[in-house]
């Protein structure tokens, strides 16, 4: 696997690591000493489980024994395809503890996109829910085991069906550890001794711990590799600008195989800072707000649609939201009017958040005066990220102006996944990831985000690739051509506008024909268009591509 992903260069990993960046540990390590610093304090919460800190350490250890039983080895990828539920945190300590690469996937996923990860991966596992939301994911799951020759096992939270539950791995990881067959993973340890074992090997921590999945900005999303080191200081810095500490309860109401919920301080942060995670099913407001005032919240993280539609329903709810002190929003641009509204219809600060999967993050700070807060995008997380704001031509812009953003820094991924072409266009000689966003810089070092140049629909916070939605619509018998456009939207941010020519004499399909089409093709339901638009023709540019920029004067007209 250390062939399919770039090392940061030697020099940069000595100085990550002498300036105290990078930390010799792994994921699979962190809820050991969780459970010594915390012990019988509640970590969890998911539905009618409380699960304290000893408890997820040792479900952890169980379920990475029965993992190992099953023949599951250091390397080895897992797609990890869970909504928020206690096993998406409990299988990806485990996966940790015995070397194993989650590829987190979102609930919303589907055929086309699984796939997509199982083969790029070589995936030997696949981790789901029974059902959730109405989809039962046993139904997709024995459709990517016959297209997908690396899937040996398919491992199910509920009812199982005709794949393995993982109620019985753990039980069998249990059962085998009191035996004292199974040496275990790294770090593991029979019940009652939390001292690793000494004949465990341990995972590197400078090794790939997880994968997560970028926003497909061009063709199909890539995967992006995190390392124990660089992933761990991602989770622990941004629990220090976020001011967590152990009397704090996060609500991870965004889907928690998002980085964002995941570690922006999120699941892994709030873990680290001993304080109480309470895992939401949804984040509509009617289940948020009973679990915060049941649960006494103090924090959590949403996407600008879904602030929006808080403070609405604050409005007419008038729920209690007295614990909650810090509302996290990023995703996408937070509008100014909509920011300064947030604390006196929730009662709760604002920080903003803007980052990426791929690592750079900004935060807005808790001192930061409201205008900034209001305004900006917040500025690094880290002292050691370097940021260039540049033009067309790679030269830096005049201080204040905009330019597109490239970064490089110690949580910054150099080069995605098996993606050496994507790659060699994505990241420059010198290291440094070209985001696709435009932004300006203040003297303070906060940025203002101002668009984009990457040809992708910001849709609710989801990152949806023009492209891969483009060559789908392309496959339906009655479009010749088709180009996808993001159209400005007051609630989502950006709706999704498909603009397609049929064949001459072809009767075009209508919006919920086409969406279907994409539906039977595997396509998550965040990626099908709000509007189509039918034309005889599609603007083009004076080199025979598709103008878009015309495309959407046209259709903001």
């Amino acid at each position: 696997m250390a062939d399919d992903w770039a090392r940061w260069p030697e020099e940069f990993e000595r100085r990550y690591r002498a300036d105290g960046y990078w930390r010799d540990e792994t994921l699979g390590e962190l809820p050991r000493a969780w459970a010594r610093r915390s012990g019988d304090a509640t970590a969890l919460v998911a539905g009618d489980r409380r699960i304290s800190y000893a408890e997820l350490d040792a479900e952890a250890d169980d379920l990475a024994a029965g993992l190992a039983t099953l023949g599951l080895a250091a390397g080895d990828r897992v797609i990890l395809h869970l909504p928020n539920r206690a096993e998406l945190v409990t299988v990806l300590f485990a996966l940790a503890r015995l070397g194993a690469v989650p590829v987190l996937a979102l609930p919303a996923h589907r055929r086309t996109e699984i796939e997509h990860f199982a083969r790029l991966s070589d995936a030997v596992a696949y981790v789901i829910a029974d059902r959730h939301e109405g989809f039962d994911y046993r139904d997709l799951a024995g459709e990517l085991t016959e297209a997908v020759g690396s899937l040996r096992h398919v491992l199910v939270a509920g009812e199982a069906g005709p794949f393995t539950a993982l109620d019985a791995v753990a039980a069998a990881g249990a059962a085998a550890r009191r035996r004292g067959e199974a040496a275990g993973p790294a770090g593991a340890s029979p019940p009652g001794a939390r001292a690793p074992d000494a004949g465990a090997p341990r995972q590197d921590p400078a090794g790939v711990a997880l994968m997560l999945i970028s926003g497909g900005t061009t063709g199909k999303p890539k995967l992006i590799p995190r390392t124990h080191r660089d992933y761990a200081y991602n989770a622990r810095a941004s629990a220090a600008v976020a001011g967590l500490a152990a009397a704090d309860v996060y609500l991870a109401a965004l889907p928690a195989a998002h980085n964002f919920p995941l570690a922006c301080p999120g699941i892994l942060g709030t873990l680290g800072a001993g304080g109480t995670v309470v895992l939401a099913a949804s984040a509509s407001p009617d289940v948020a707000f009973r679990l915060i005032a049941a649960e006494r919240v103090t924090v959590t993280a949403l996407v600008p649609a879904l602030a929006r539609m808080w403070t609405d329903a604050a409005g007419w709810e008038r729920p209690d939201l007295t614990s909650l002190r810090l509302l996290q929003v990023g995703g996408a641009r937070l509008d100014e009017g909509l920011a300064r509204e947030i604390p006196g219809a929730l009662g709760c600060a604002v920080q903003q958040v803007f980052g990426m999967a791929e690592g750079l993050l900004n935060f807005t700070r808790l001192d930061d005066p409201p205008d900034l807060v209001a305004t900006t995008q917040g500025r690094p997380l880290a002292d050691a990220d370097e940021l260039r704001v540049v033009d067309g031509e790679g030269a830096e812009v005049a201080p204040t102006e905009v330019g597109e953003l490239w970064t490089r820094g110690p949580y910054t991924i150099r080069g995605y996944y098996r993606a050496a072409a994507h790659n060699a266009v994505t990241f420059t000689s010198d290291g440094f990831y070209r985001t696709g966003d435009l932004v300006r810089r203040l003297p303070s070092g906060h940025l203002v985000v101002e668009g984009r140049v990457k040809d992708v629909i910001n849709r609710g916070g989801e990152k949806i690739s023009a492209g891969e939605l483009e060559e789908e619509l392309l496959a339906h018998p009655a479009i010749a051509q088709a180009a996808v456009v993001g159209i400005a939207d007051e609630t989502v941010g950006e709706s999704i506008c498909a603009v397609v020519v049929p064949p001459p004499g072809a009767e075009p399909p209508g919006l919920g024909q086409l969406r279907g089409h994409l539906v039977e093709r595997g396509l998550a339901r965040i990626k099908l268009p709000d509007r189509l638009v039918v034309l005889d023709a599609l603007p083009l540019t004076a080199v025979g591509k598709i103008d878009k920029k015309e495309l959407r004067r046209r259709l903001d007209r």
